[in-house]
């Protein structure tokens, strides 16, 4: 990434809550997993789980996703700290509430 490029992530304005299904979701609240037909192996592995919500984030195009730590995986903590492989992002359309 160039410096243009970080600036653009730079001025993103930070989201603390999101709207799915007419229900206001914060960061810490449990969510249920259900990844679109078609991904990968994480995916498969993930759906169905329910997670916690650890972020609220919004790309390039302004597409909003949530970062999310599995709530039974044993290095939950590690995705907290924002650590890869304990933290997965999906859209809106791929949560659910528990």
């Amino acid at each position: 990434m160039n410096e243009w490029e970080f600036q653009l992530l730079e001025d993103k304005p930070v989201l603390d809550r999101c709207i799915v299904a007419g229900v206001e979701l914060r960061i810490g609240y449990r969510v249920r997993l259900h990844p679109r037909s078609g991904g990968d192996i994480m995916d498969l592995a993930l759906a169905g789980k329910i997670a916690i919500i650890e972020g609220i984030e919004q790309d390039y195009e302004s597409q909003v996703q949530v970062a999310v730590v599995i709530a039974d995986d044993p290095g939950k903590d590690l995705g907290m700290l924002r650590q890869p492989g304990h933290r997965f992002f999906f859209h809106l359309d791929e949560i659910a509430i528990p």
